[in-house]
């Protein structure tokens, strides 16, 4: 087995930042707040976050905030739940989460939930339970879920659970590794993890583990890729089930990802490298407890640090 490449991932999540006119930059003009999010709580994983600027990172975000209290993906983008929760972390990381206002970032993610619980993710409506956990999550950072029905939320997340024990994005939709993150991690900040068949949902995760590669999949019949390192292996953590699954063999599937010579790492072997699979790859490797790496909460993801001094003042 291989090692982290820990110091080639620093350089390439670093240069990425630095080629705003290449194609990938290009096409992820629009989710760049998540880009941030990816690429910082990567390097705060690994110890590196010094070596950004921050004040450069933090008046780059408040330039994304809109009256509404939301936040868009980039400069000039309309806001979204999705970045707005980025945008949360981001500050989170560097202990700024008093450069907002608060009290307006929580209305506007308040004001997104529906009356039947559910939370869409921007004006336009569109309705997912990763909308559902974003605000849920957003709420929690900033100590203000008691600005929603948390009762409706929670019993509208259970009524997208299935009979295979996962769950999906609506009522009787498929169940999906990344969805199923979305409604156990809510479920987790809320207190509500005893609505899950823990065994059931286990069961449907560990199945995700390929025994050729070791690597994770999200759905019956799909390839293993790097990410689900994150979305099937946290909610398997939260459950206490990850003991189901070989640790060993996904380590190895995740360290076989990286392009060691410049960095990064990929959904699969020899496949191209991204800063979103180099994130969901360290993540993963943090929950497996890999040698050199701080520990990272399943359900918050953000390092254990960043949350234990937000939400346990410590």
């Amino acid at each position: 087995m291989g090692e982290l490449a820990s110091q080639k991932h620093v350089q390439f999540i670093v240069s990425v930042e630095k080629k705003k006119d290449s194609f990938e930059s290009v096409v992820m003009e629009h989710i760049r707040m998540n880009g941030a999010y990816w690429g910082l709580t990567a390097l705060d994983l690994l110890g590196k976050l010094h070596v950004v600027d921050v004040g450069e990172v933090v008046s780059w975000v408040l330039q994304c905030r809109h009256d509404s209290g939301g936040f868009g993906g980039n400069i000039g983008h309309d806001p979204h739940v999705l970045y707005t929760l980025s945008a949360v972390q981001v500050l989170a990381l560097f202990d700024k989460l008093d450069v907002l206002d608060i009290e307006k970032v929580a209305s506007y993610v308040a004001g997104l939930q529906n009356e039947d619980g559910s939370f869409s993710g921007d004006m336009w409506g569109e309705i997912d339970t990763r909308f559902s956990y974003i605000a849920i999550s957003c709420l929690s950072l900033l100590h203000r879920l008691d600005k929603i029905n948390v009762e409706k939320a929670v019993n509208y997340i259970l009524s997208c659970k299935n009979h295979d024990g996962g769950f999906g994005c609506t009522p009787g939709a498929e169940s999906h590794a990344g969805q199923i993150f979305c409604c156990v991690g809510a479920l987790a900040i809320t207190g509500s993890l005893h609505h899950i068949d823990k065994d059931l949902l286990g069961w449907w995760l560990c199945e995700r583990q390929d025994n050729k590669t070791g690597g994770l999949n999200g759905r019956p019949e799909k390839l293993p890729d790097v990410c689900y390192s994150w979305w099937a292996l946290s909610s398997l953590i939260m459950i206490d089930r990850v003991h189901w699954i070989n640790k060993d063999k996904l380590i190895k599937f995740i360290l076989d990802c990286q392009d060691i010579e410049n960095g990064g790492i990929s959904d699969r072997p020899d496949d191209a490298v991204d800063v979103y699979h180099t994130y969901f790859g360290v993540a993963g490797l943090s929950l497996l407890e890999y040698p050199g790496l701080k520990a990272m909460d399943p359900a918050y993801a953000l390092p254990v640090d960043v949350v234990n001094r937000i939400i346990l003042g410590r």
